[in-house]
């Protein structure tokens, strides 16, 4: 097929997988979706329970794949076809119904079991409980108590067992039930055939060892979903923001109609205290907008017609209306969300460890119980097939690989949930480990370090024109600049009352300034290079020039009819927090650099009033992908921060681009990290916190690596011969849940986390 046809061809898709597990579940489902014709690639978080799934429409479609998942034993919660803005919460509905019937399920499952699994007990250490009565201790009494538990609640460890086993593979469901199904079915065996075994033995039976199992191994599962519910509170928070409804304006009556029913170019009517339900315009009217939910600012905006508004932002006391323009999926909150979703979903490298060591846990258990019998059966002490049995269940039980799965994704969950939270939006696992690498930052200046908005404070006339003049014909050349610096210019030569006129022949010099006709006489504005370049002497403005550049000032010089007429100073102020910003990224130990197209004092001037330790001038905008490629060979790993279109190449250069928010869509695309706030402070704020949600993530595979590979041996007995000390399946059981539940709780710890803003 030609390429072209197969990039249209490719689409993608997620949807919740219902009933994983463990890591074995996850990582049977994304094989078997990987296997499966069409799909290109395809990933299962256990921790979000989504698959995402790039594939080939023209092979597959999104209904084969949820029957795949269906074939292999979970549940697939997919989108309609052809759905209509604002189906993904129909998604979430639905998925949210599956897992509150799921939850309320074990709750029951669990309370029952626990129940006859405290009175199996009674029954079935008489010696221990004086006021038990005889029939109760009776092995067939204790059978009719231990079926529900075993074949009721523990139904689902045979249903995905079995499913497991058609598919020839085995997970978690496969060692709880074949360990649980060893003790009943020889304790079964004891209590209807006890002739069939010696007499030390009979009346011995172990009906309420796997009934605890089963009950604990519950109990895990319904304290992890609440746990899991947790993890993704940042989504909820999110999704809690949009407006259910819509007051739109139709055929001149107000009609209240579902957010999804909006529609490009709807007339929205906004009273005081709602909430604005899509991104759009004010077309009518005027308001103060609480914009905190996007930019953290406290204080209400005001706007008035032609002013852009954002879905989920607050109206204050004024009404108005407005168009919309951007609705459904491509509203500000809605991209949020999404980005958001995907980083919660993605997988970071150091996962591959866990997945690779999954795939062959469950078999290796397997086969190590196996041995563990054999081993303890010819060799234990009497009665040994009791002693050789118990061993093979504590050992299966032990290794379920629950908490190897979840180690890392909750981990991404809560951390990339908790920069959202603060402004920081993170696009997945990868970025995260990436980020904790670093050691250089990069920050461009002009809208990055300082505020974008600079403004004129000198003008030095060189005698040739007065000050006015000067500012007049170089305002009339910055008019079709779009360059801050123009626009500064052209704000001058407006508040002064200047009589502009557009200018003939312009042409911008990239990176150098401008060139243009004004009243007949030719002008041009730009850099001391741009002037030594075309063979205008500085002379005396040189000296202006210096002078002005050593204050941190940026010097455009002007030339009329090819002489040096004066020098223009143009201040950039400082943004707000970049020194703490610096400050703070020292303290992490972490090189700052600026890189800016300024000439060498300037930059100097600017950096040490930010405190930053290197300078790149004279830079270009077309060069600063190339000096971040220098700094990477120089063996740095290096963060580029930045907002323009000329600093997308740059930060897709760089291991790592933040984008401030307020900047372009174009950087923030190329960009790993988006603030959504212009506030650098959170550019450490994001570096500390991917350093800590990296450090949960190895605090976790060490929890989970002790609690499945530690425990094998002491389960199979290996001490007993030393120290005479098993373990018990009931402790087994009890570890097997903690662990996952610690793994868990571990990662909960980082939503303590404060950003420095």
């Amino acid at each position: 097929m030609p390429q072209n046809a197969s990039e249209h061809d490719d689409r993608e898709v997620a949807f919740p997988v219902l009933g994983m597990h463990c890591a074995s579940c996850a990582l049977k489902v994304e094989k078997s979706l990987n296997e499966t014709p069409g799909v290109e690639e395809a990933t299962v978080n256990l921790a979000t329970e989504q698959a995402h799934i790039k594939y080939r429409s023209t092979v597959t479609n999104v209904e084969a794949l949820g029957a795949r998942v269906k074939d292999i034993g979970y549940e697939a919660v997919l989108p309609e076809p052809q759905a209509a803005p604002g189906a993904d919460a129909a998604i979430r509905d639905r998925e949210r119904e599956y897992r509150e019937a799921e939850y309320n399920d074990l709750r029951l499952k669990l309370i029952v079991s626990a129940a006859l699994s405290v009175i199996l007990l009674f029954g079935s250490m008489p010696h221990l409980f004086g006021f038990v009565p005889e029939w109760l201790s009776a092995p067939v009494t204790l059978l009719v108590l231990a079926v529900p538990v075993q074949f009721w609640a523990g139904a689902q460890f045979y249903r995905g067992a079995l499913a497991a086993a058609r598919h020839r593979t085995t997970n978690m469901d496969t060692l709880i039930a074949l360990g649980t199904s060893a003790a009943f079915g020889y304790s079964t065996m004891v209590a209807l055939f006890p002739q069939l075994f010696p007499p030390e033995v009979r009346g011995q039976v172990y009906f309420d060892t796997a009934a605890f199992i089963i009950t604990l191994i519950l109990l895990g599962r319904l304290l992890e979903a609440r746990a899991k519910g947790r993890t993704s509170e940042a989504i909820k928070k999110l999704i809690g923001l949009q407006p259910k409804t819509a007051r739109v304006f139709k055929e001149g009556q107000e009609v209240d109609v579902p957010i999804s029913s909006v529609k490009v170019g709807d007339i929205i009517i906004v009273r005081p205290g709602e909430r604005i339900p899509v991104d759009g315009a004010v077309v009518e009217g005027e308001s103060r907008i609480d914009e905190s939910m996007l930019t953290g600012e406290s204080l209400p905006v005001t706007k008035r017609p032609d002013d852009e508004v954002v879905g989920a932002t607050i109206n204050g006391t004024g009404a108005f209306k407005m168009e919309a323009r951007r609705v459904g999926a491509d509203t500000a909150l809605a991209q949020i969300i999404k980005m958001v979703e995907d980083a919660q979903g993605s997988k970071a490298p150091i996962q591959r460890l866990a997945d690779l060591i999954a795939s062959y846990f469950v078999p290796a258990v397997l086969a190590i119980a196996t041995v563990t019998f054999i081993v303890w059966y010819i060799f234990g002490p009497e009665p040994t097939l009791t002693f050789a049995l118990l061993n093979f269940v504590a050992v299966l039980i032990i290794a379920c690989p629950c908490a190897l799965g979840l180690a890392t994704p909750t981990a991404i969950m809560v951390g990339t949930g908790k920069g959202a939270e603060s402004g920081v939006l993170i696009k997945g696992g990868e970025t995260l480990e990436t980020v904790h690498r670093l050691d250089s930052v990069v920050f461009d200046k002009t809208g990055t370090l300082t505020k974008g908005e600079p403004a004129v404070t000198d003008v030095v006339t060189t005698g040739a024109v007065d000050a006015a003049e000067l500012i007049r014909l170089a305002a009339s050349v910055e008019r079709f600049s779009e360059h801050p610096l123009a626009t500064a210019i052209v704000a001058k030569g407006n508040a002064a009352g200047s009589a502009l006129v557009d200018p003939v022949g312009f042409n911008a010099i990239a990176g150098h300034g401008i060139e243009a006709t004004v009243d007949g006489r030719h002008i041009v504005a730009g850099s001391a290079r741009l002037m030594t370049d075309a063979g205008h002497g500085l002379g005396a403005a040189e000296q202006a020039g210096e002078r002005l550049a050593e204050d941190g000032k940026t010097v455009v010089f002007v030339a009329i009819d090819r002489s040096i007429a004066g020098v223009i100073g143009i201040a950039d102020t400082i943004r707000d927090g970049s020194r703490e910003a610096v400050e703070t990224l020292h303290g992490l130990g972490l090189e700052v650099i600026m890189i800016t197209g300024d000439n060498e004092k300037t930059a100097q001037a600017i950096a040490a009033e930010v405190g930053i330790d290197r300078v790149l001038a004279q830079v270009l905008p077309e060069d600063k992908q190339a000096e971040v490629r220098k700094l990477q060979a120089e063996g740095k790993m290096v963060a580029m921060v930045g907002d323009g279109i000329n600093d997308a190449p740059a930060l897709a250069q760089a291991d790592v681009g933040i984008a401030i928010g307020a900047g372009t869509d174009i950087a923030i695309e190329a960009s790993d990290i988006t603030l959504v706030r212009d506030d650098l402070r959170l550019v450490p704020g994001a570096i500390d916190l991917s350093r800590r949600t990296i450090r949960t993530i190895k605090q976790n595979l060490f929890f989970a690596f002790v609690y499945n590979t530690a425990l094998i041996p002491l389960a199979a007995g290996v001490f007993y011969p030393f120290f005479g000390i098993t373990l018990s399946p009931v402790f087994a059981a009890f570890a097997m849940a903690s662990s996952s539940i610690s793994v868990i709780t571990n990662s909960l710890r980082l939503r303590s986390y404060k950003m420095p803003v």
